[in-house]
């Protein structure tokens, strides 16, 4: 499967010293010794690259992200560079979808601006409420984050940058209030909502999961907050894994690395031009998401020859025999690559959220059954 989505690594450093972020507090810290931002004869071969790839398989639409670190720490000129150089690299008939991922706090008019000759649309990292959001998301000698986030939230929503809000993006904490966080979210009325469980495995289990324990406190609090958005009297924004899990019920095919059985698509590449596997499986042990290929010497096709790459694009039949054998599985896939890791045992396991995907999927899908016969009913 060629690569339709790449994970542009612009900036190896932050501006904040969030406690869950897999990049700077897990177990993987090759972030030291990467290059603090993209040089531009990195950019050039990147986007050589990028634009060789999608002409060799004809594609219609390429998505870079722009990541770090925080992205915004680039500058808006180099930001400009990369956006160009990759425009200038792909074939006219393919479609550029550019993002950037940010935590706001350097966001301002100059680079919305710059943002909108280039048509790159913005994602923001928020947790929650002032409290929930400046529980983990710290400043620099530990202060809030919070204002200056919301204050580029605010900046995004206002009428001459609106088609830049791509939406929202919250790490949850189940002792935080499921539905509160959820309410706290919508009041910056974004297009889209993406939840993400916090990054841990069976070795390194995240907040309030023990390994092998039937109960589901992730499934519970996303229950909680699926209720609330599938029972709203109409829908106020995506919840992107929401949407999806009902896609996947109803018979469609995964769109994202969290769910779904189907072979992945998209490479990091980061400051260095290295290219990477999902870089969050920094959470599991030193140099995994490494593939020993890069830019200047590598094409993305030699990449997908990469056995673990290969691996990783056989969908279902990579899975534990368990995971296989689940009546589950087209709607699960494992769930998230990293989550299923063991240490001594890879990745061919069940994912350490097992219980809450099962619990979660079920729910789902009854509610969603129950509107089905209802409306065969009338």
């Amino acid at each position: 499967m060629p690569i339709a989505e790449y994970v542009l690594k612009v900036a190896s450093r932050c501006n904040l010293a969030c406690d869950y972020c897999y990049v700077y507090t897990m177990a993987d810290q090759s972030w030291r010794s990467r290059p603090v931002v993209i040089s531009a004869e990195t950019v050039r071969a990147v986007a050589g690259r990028i634009g060789e790839h999608a002409a060799a398989h004809r594609q219609v639409t390429t998505k870079v992200v722009l990541h770090g670190g925080e992205p915004l720490l680039a500058g808006r000129d180099l930001l400009d560079q990369v956006a160009t150089a990759i425009r200038r690299e792909l074939p006219n008939t393919t479609v550029l979808d550019l993002r950037i991922q940010t935590n706001g706090v350097l966001l301002d008019a100059s680079f919305l601006e710059m943002f909108a000759r280039h048509g790159i649309r913005v994602g923001v990292s928020l947790d929650g409420t002032p409290a929930q959001h400046d529980r983990h998301r710290i400043g620099p000698a530990g202060r809030d984050s919070y204002t200056d986030t919301v204050r580029a939230i605010r900046l995004l929503r206002r009428p001459e940058h609106r088609d830049r809000y791509a939406g929202l993006l919250c790490v949850i904490d189940v002792e935080h209030e499921p539905v509160e966080t959820y309410e706290a979210l919508l009041e910056f009325d974004p297009p889209a909502v993406d939840f993400l469980l916090p990054h841990g495995n069976w070795s390194a289990p995240p907040p309030g999961r023990a390994p092998g324990d039937p109960g589901t406190p992730y499934a519970d609090w996303l229950i909680a907050v699926f209720d609330r958005w599938y029972g709203a009297p109409r829908q106020e924004t995506t919840v992107r894994l929401f949407a999806e899990l009902v896609n996947l019920l109803l018979g469609g095919r995964s769109r994202t690395e969290q769910i779904g059985a189907g072979p992945v698509g998209y490479l990091v590449i980061d400051t260095d031009g290295s290219y990477q596997q999902d870089d969050s499986l920094k959470s599991t042990r030193p140099g995994e998401p490494e593939t020993g290929m890069n830019v200047f010497e590598h094409t993305v096709d030699e990449v997908l020859r990469h056995p673990d790459v290969r691996a990783r694009q056989l969908g279902s039949a990579a899975l534990a025999d368990e995971c296989r054998r689940c009546a589950l599985v087209r709607v699960c896939g494992g769930g998230s690559y990293p989550h299923r890791f063991r240490a001594g045992h890879g990745f061919r396991n069940p994912s350490v959220y097992c219980p809450d995907l099962q619990r979660l999927i079920r729910h789902v899908a009854r509610r969603v059954r129950a509107d089905l016969l209802a409306g065969v009913a009338r």
